[in-house]
């Protein structure tokens, strides 16, 4: 596939910019100690991280949100990770780097994720994502991925057509977001995937690593004048 070089680039927040797992894994181990349970392994929790509340409770309790107890659960799960919300939280290893070399090409980057306003308003300066040039919570629009709109709200927000802009995620929902929204999207495999291998999931580029994003930023061709 030919590509055209973007004109912004727009990234999930957890799985992709930030490993936050550790204190989502902590927020559910605490609700199971509490119960007199033992701690759910990390490695068991960490490939949810990506589908909130929903994702990460079904693997910590094995409950869906049809059943009996699962709201309860859910605003106490919101609760414990307000309460720690960057406690173990970083930056994956070179985003940094993958960041400072997109302002290098004077390419506007901005965030769309999933998680709440309440939550990524305090999150993203904690994690130094100050430069970010617009944040679209899961609550800024009234739909969340995969709906396109969150996306089309950023393209709205910097003022660049959605078609000249990449999306990059670590989970399903992230690429079907990006597909409905016109935009090219690409899978961020170093994330946490869910229980489904980025490969399947048709996304027009699979990334290994940060700086493969950068690598093919700066070995594609310039968009068209005018498009």
């Amino acid at each position: 596939m030919k590509l055209a070089r973007p004109q912004a680039i727009l990234f999930d927040l957890d799985g992709t910019l930030a490993d936050t797992a550790p204190d989502l894994a902590a927020a559910v181990n605490l609700m199971r100690t509490s119960r007199g349970l033992t701690a759910a392994p990390y490695d068991s929790l960490r490939p949810f991280a990506s589908a909130g509340a929903r994702g990460l409770l079904g693997a910590g309790f094995g409950i869906t949100p049809e059943q009996d107890g699962y709201e309860a659960m859910r605003i106490e799960f919101l609760s414990n990770y307000e309460s720690s919300i960057a406690e173990l939280s970083h930056l994956f290893a070179d985003i940094s780097t993958l960041l400072d070399g997109l302002s290098a090409l004077n390419l506007p980057w901005g965030i769309v994720t999933n998680k709440a306003a309440r939550f990524t308003d305090p999150l993203v300066p904690l994690l130094g994502l100050h430069d970010a040039a617009c944040i679209i919570s899961g609550d800024t629009t009234a739909h969340a991925k995969p709906h396109p709109e969150p996306l089309f709200e950023a393209a709205r927000r910097i003022n660049i057509d959605p078609l000249l802009c990449w999306y990059i995620g670590d989970d399903l929902r992230d690429i079907q977001a990006g597909q409905a929204a016109g935009m090219i999207s690409l899978a961020a495999a170093w994330g946490y995937c869910g229980a489904s291998e980025p490969l399947h999931w048709n996304a027009d580029v699979t990334l290994a690593n940060p700086m493969e994003l950068l690598e093919l930023i700066r070995t594609t061709d310039l968009p068209n004048k005018g498009s």
